[in-house]
């Protein structure tokens, strides 16, 4: 049965989503989590790391396996993983043990990410994908604007270990999605290898590519502004605004609507203006809105809603960057597209988590850390694009 392109988009934004709840439903629950722990409130923000370096090495490893044995298998394996691993976290007694289960939890769940990446190129052609990213994205950023409030919500009634049953349970539904409602359209590609000097031709052949290596780069370290927030963010709030887990739901949904907006303005802009331009343009208002607010930092006393007022306008743009950045940068692979996803994966998590581990090496204290390196990133990534020039369509 074939299905409404707008539809699988959604159901695919779903699947993509599944990670992101994981990271923001249990960040309201971090002093619950440390003082049931024995850890400080600090030390938490480690299970944030340590889920981003699992993602990012798991989208390495289901690239290959999603082009040789195709969609489904893979991510029904990945779920099964990262349902046993966050069932690990909900019973942990120990903070090492609940970093080594989510660790392997994002090995798991990083299936879906890479899978759903995989599936929009599979389902839309390649002069729509930027407006089915853009889809992606609202359905994605439905994250942050829920999840925090939910996860207060559910720590507060509940308790924290609960939290990660519903993870769990979500999981479970995605996959119910992949198995009764996705369309099975790829066929698996015997010839890949799984071997490892094979895969990592794949992916230097990937990176050999102009326009994969420029559009990944510089959308990765526009991107990465979004980890630096995620991580930082509670340290920010809750313990330098002295902001409780309600409040922190409620500046989570303000910053989500920011993205959500971004996405929204995409879709406009892509109806007048070449998702190459659009990219362009976003992102240099990024480095605008990030020089600003390390400037800002740097020489005022910034209180909780000016650091909001100029998170949201960073955000806005990465809204705007993230869906054309990938887009683009998948565009001109026809073959080895869930090796090259994955490799546009792996490059924006790691970036992302070198920027949010950055911020905690500059001990947080206050937005500055954030703005410094908000405003780092932005700007190197404006200085890779910059630097390609003109690339030939």
């Amino acid at each position: 049965m074939q299905r409404h392109p707008v539809f699988l988009i959604v159901v695919l934004g779903f699947l993509n989503a599944l990670t992101p709840f994981t990271i923001d439903l249990y960040l309201p629950a971090f002093p619950q989590i440390a003082a049931d722990l024995g850890v400080a409130v600090s030390r938490m923000s480690l299970s944030v790391s340590v889920y981003f370096i699992g993602f990012a090495l798991g989208q390495v490893i289901y690239g290959p396996l999603l082009d040789r044995f195709g969609r489904q298998r893979p991510i029904y394996g990945g779920l099964a993983i990262y349902v046993l691993a966050t069932l690990g976290c909900m019973t942990t007694k120990s903070f090492e043990g609940l970093l080594v289960f989510r660790f392997i939890s994002a090995l798991g769940g990083s299936a879906a990410s890479v899978g759903a990446i995989a599936l929009v190129r599979d389902h839309v052609p390649a002069e729509k994908a930027a407006r089915a990213f853009a889809t992606l994205m609202l359905v994605l950023s439905v994250s942050p604007l829920l999840a925090p409030s939910i996860g207060s919500l559910i720590a507060t009634v509940a308790g924290w270990r609960v939290i990660f049953a519903a993870l769990a349970v979500l999981a479970i539904f995605n996959l119910a999605l992949v198995i009764f409602v996705i369309p099975r359209t790829y066929s698996p590609d015997p010839s890949v290898s799984l071997r490892l000097a094979p895969i990592l031709r794949t992916f230097g052949d990937a990176l050999a590519q102009p326009q994969f290596r420029t559009y990944t780069l510089a959308g990765s370290l526009s991107f990465a502004g979004l980890f630096v927030f995620v991580s930082g963010s509670p340290a920010v709030f809750m313990d330098g605004f002295g902001v409780g887990p309600g409040g922190f739901g409620a500046i989570f949904a303000i910053l989500a609507g920011g993205m959500i907006l971004g996405g929204q303005l995409n879709h406009l802009l892509l109806r007048y203006l070449a998702s190459e331009q659009v990219f362009r343009r976003a992102l240099s208002l990024q480095v605008i809105g990030g020089v600003t607010f390390l400037v800002l930092a740097l020489t005022l006393d910034l209180g909780k809603w000016a650091t909001v007022a100029l998170l949201f306008v960073f955000l806005h743009c990465a809204g705007i960057t993230y869906p054309n950045a990938a887009a683009l940068a998948l565009k001109p692979f026809t073959k080895n597209i869930g090796s090259a996803s994955s490799l546009l994966g792996f490059l924006q998590l790691g970036m992302g988590s070198i920027a949010a581990a950055l911020v905690g090496v500059l001990d947080l204290t206050g937005p500055l850390p954030m703005a410094f390196v908000m405003a780092t990133c932005s700007t190197a990534g404006w200085l890779v694009l910059r630097s390609a020039g003109r690339l030939n369509q």
